[in-house]
């Protein structure tokens, strides 16, 4: 049968069993989504923001077109030029400048977002409004209210929403996190892990072909892509280098160590940190950025364990990706995990399959509304990597320890909060 008759068949339905249906199709819950499109139907993809990272989502995309019977539609960018350059590389036939035309496009399944973070919550808040799934580039949000506010919307609609946190369609960390759970290890108590590199003369994220003069674009909307964020003068170092800029980033914290994190969250089961201390500076390259350049962070969890990651800028050299238990240690490699005593010898191994790629991410986002596959990287893991990165931030800015207000749900200054305790939430087993 023809895929296509297939899809425009469910839309004359949709089409004809009123606005009641279509909200009864929104309100299904994540795990039923699935029903909503059968197994030969092409899924149809909107974009918005296709910059550097945006248009690798639409090579991927335009890559999985037969493997997985999908389809580009509609690409938007506050940029026109770089929104219709989008459309020829994933072969769609509609650009904008206007992201809700994305939404308001009745053929879309899915909304790809890839836009820098301080639009995410309000794009996929409107996204799930619209009715549509998400898949939104790590992190999930800006900010932890704004992540709380997605997660609130997530579970009113009950759409799918897959996080780019890309390394969790790699099988290695939800393997550990069965192994780990039967005691491999015996009692976890710490995790390192790192995300380095060494930057030219030009430092993190900069571009050499940007300067104060370099103008802005005639068909850019720089309103637009501003958003709620401070109202200023057209800056092309913010345009073209967010990523350094609080405004509308984390930076190493929240583009960086977002992908380091969630992989030791999932191994160890953890969610929101008890503690988190942030430290760095800009050390090497202070021009203007308002973000560290070099940076680490320290988070205590309830569990009763640390997770420590590094993000120098300067130096490339890694630590081992590992996790330290009483009982052994698990070290993370290219091919998967191995487990080893005190004295080096091996108890288990694992071979891993898939990897840290975007056409696997996507595809697990594609057999989720197929046929109900589990997400790989659900709103709640991309909420608890925003709160864990958020702290490290907040901590390093005010040069305080930030604690998890579990009452409040927040983050405070952890002296404000009653003497910690000191013992893990849920005594472990003795191994």
């Amino acid at each position: 049968m023809d895929p296509t008759e297939n899809h425009v068949s469910r839309r004359r339905f949709l089409g004809t069993a009123g606005a009641a249906a279509a909200l009864t199709a929104v309100a299904l819950p994540a795990s039923s989504y699935a029903k909503v499109i059968g197994a030969n139907d092409r899924i149809r993809i909107g974009f918005i923001g296709v910059g550097g990272m945006g248009t690798e989502h639409l090579k991927a995309i335009h890559e999985l077109k037969e493997q997985d019977n999908v389809e580009g539609i509609i690409v938007a960018d506050c940029w026109k030029s770089r929104a219709e350059k989008g459309a020829e590389v994933v072969g769609a036939s509609k650009s904008t400048t206007d992201y809700r035309q994305v939404l308001d496009n009745k053929d879309v399944d899915y909304v790809t977002i890839a836009t820098p973070e301080h639009w995410h919550s309000k794009m996929t808040c409107d996204a799930m409004d619209a009715g549509k799934p998400v898949y939104c580039e790590k992190p999930m949000t800006h900010t932890i209210p704004e992540a709380q506010a997605v997660m609130k919307k997530q579970k009113e609609t009950g759409l799918p929403l897959q996080v780019g946190v890309q390394a969790m369609s790699d099988d290695s960390y939800s393997s550990a996190a069965k192994a780990i759970a039967q005691g491999i290890l015996g009692q976890v108590v710490q995790a390192q892990i790192e995300y380095v590199r060494r930057y030219d003369k030009q430092g993190p994220w900069r571009n050499p072909g940007i300067t104060d003069s370099t103008p802005k674009p005639a068909d850019l909307d720089w309103e637009a892509w501003l958003g709620h964020a401070p109202k200023i003068p057209w800056n092309a170092h913010h345009y073209h280098e967010w990523r350094n800029y609080r405004a509308y980033s984390g930076g190493i914290a929240t583009d960086l160590f977002i992908h380091r994190i969630t992989r030791i969250m999932k191994a160890c089961n953890l969610l929101y940190p008890r503690r988190v201390v942030g430290m760095g500076g800009i050390w090497q390259w202070p021009d203007g950025r308002d973000l560290p350049d070099n940076f680490e962070m320290i988070c205590e969890y309830p569990r009763g364990m640390t997770v420590y990651v590094l993000g120098t800028m300067s130096n490339r050299v890694p630590v081992d990706h590992l996790i330290r238990g009483y009982r052994a240690t698990m070290y993370f490699t290219g091919t998967g995990w191995v487990v080893k005593d005190k004295d080096g010898k091996v108890l288990e191994t694992h071979k891993k399959t898939g990897g840290e790629d975007i056409h696997l991410h996507h595809t697990n986002l594609h057999n989720h509304l197929r046929k109900g596959e589990p997400l790989n990287c659900p709103a709640e893991l991309g909420m608890a990597g925003v709160a864990a990165v958020n702290m490290a931030n907040e901590s390093w800015r005010t040069g305080q320890m930030i604690a998890w207000d579990k009452q409040a749900e927040k983050m405070v200054p952890a002296h404000t909060l009653p003497e910690q305790n000191y013992y893990p939430e849920v005594l472990p087993a003795k191994a």
